[in-house]
């Protein structure tokens, strides 16, 4: 049989997410094998369960195969089709863990994928929607993905531990992306941001803002941030708060910060005060670290230059996260790519920790599905 020649071996529950997404864009079959083997629960957890039957909709004639104990995945892709779906996601993980993967697989399906997504919308693990919103949609669109169906929607949100959140993503298709130059970041000239509640006093969203400002503007006057308070149905089934911050600079690159209380019920009580400023202050963190993409989404930037044009692309990224170099390696086994990088000590740039920069030549991927009109 040619196609298991082909196959990819793995061990273990890491990078399940890059793994399948990875695996049903270059079309090659996957096996999985001691999925928490030695734990006493073993197998798939629930939110994985969930993330591989959210891939089953998305593709069309799949084969999906996992033993009885749940310790070994097979996965053989489909053609990505797309159309309008829904899913329930797994409340122990955030809508953001699932909407990351859509992300990187939307642009090529055969129809525009138009998906309602309800859980948890803002939790302490993922990246929440209003972050992916805020930086992964302009990221999209540099690539030459945009237009009006283009979309996150929030119409409800959902805390952690009971979600009732619920989030519509919209994404056109397209046949071929454009490669990218983006090596400069620019200085930072705004900053935006979304103060939300849920189940608790309208009061809380001022106190972050207020507690917010107080550290920004040392730095800048223009900002602005919203205060979203949903209540009655809108507002999911468990109490929480929150905040997410993103700056913008002038070549238009966003870097983002977020922050949410503990769930109900586990850990201390927050102060919205105390969480207005950390979030803060993970910004400035994050405009430290620098780049022309925020460490949230340096693997999406890197999924797309290698699915570019056969033309070369550069990005200059802040220190790589521990998850982007393993994505490296995995575009390395899937696409057989390499990416050349560079460091940029910080002397050079005059600002923030050190750079690296990340230069490829796309490996010319085409949305074959893609239907001709």
């Amino acid at each position: 049989m040619a196609g298991e020649a082909q196959c990819l071996s793995y061990v273990g529950c890491n990078f399940l997410r890059q793994r399948l997404v990875l695996s049903t864009l270059s079309g090659r079959p996957l096996k999985i094998r001691k999925i928490r083997a030695k734990e006493e629960d073993p197998g798939l957890r629930d939110f994985e369960a969930s993330f591989i039957r959210l891939i089953d909709k998305v593709t069309n004639g799949s084969r999906i195969e996992i033993n009885q104990t749940g310790t070994t995945l097979y996965y053989q892709p489909g053609l990505l089709y797309g159309g309008s779906l829904e899913h329930d996601c797994s409340p122990s993980r955030s809508i953001g863990y699932y909407l990351e993967s859509l992300l990187c697989l939307a642009p090529f399906m055969k129809h525009p994928l138009k998906i309602v997504l309800r859980g948890v919308t803002n939790d302490q693990v993922d990246p929440s929607v209003d972050v992916l919103k805020a930086t992964a949609l302009p990221l999209l669109k540099k690539f030459g993905i945009d237009g009006e169906s283009l979309e996150i929607k929030i119409n409800r949100r959902g805390m952690p531990p009971k979600g009732g959140g619920e989030i519509l993503f919209a994404c056109p298709v397209r046949k071929v992306l454009q490669p990218i130059q983006f090596t400069d970041p620019g200085k930072i000239k705004r900053i935006r941001g979304t103060a939300y509640s849920v189940r608790v006093s309208p009061q809380m969203t001022n106190r972050m803002v207020e507690s917010a400002r107080s550290i920004l503007n040392k730095f800048l006057p223009d900002i602005y941030i919203y205060t979203d308070h949903m209540k009655g149905v809108s507002s999911g089934k468990s109490p929480g708060f929150g905040m997410c911050l993103t700056a913008e600079t002038i070549n238009g690159t966003i870097l983002s910060a977020e922050l949410a209380s503990n769930p109900q019920g586990q850990g201390a009580a927050v102060l919205p005060e105390e969480l207005g400023q950390n979030c803060a202050k993970l910004l400035l963190e994050e405009v430290y670290r620098g780049g022309c993409v925020d460490s949230t989404n340096q693997s999406l930037a890197l999924l797309l230059m290698t699915l570019g044009q056969r033309d070369v692309s550069k990005v200059l990224l802040g220190p790589l996260s521990p998850y982007t170099i393993e994505f490296l390696r995995h575009l390395r086994s899937f696409f057989q790519i390499m990416f050349k990088i560079e460091t940029k000590a910080p002397e050079e740039e005059h600002m923030g920790g050190e750079k690296v920069l990340m230069t490829c030549v796309g490996v010319g991927f085409s949305n074959l599905s893609k239907t001709v009109r």
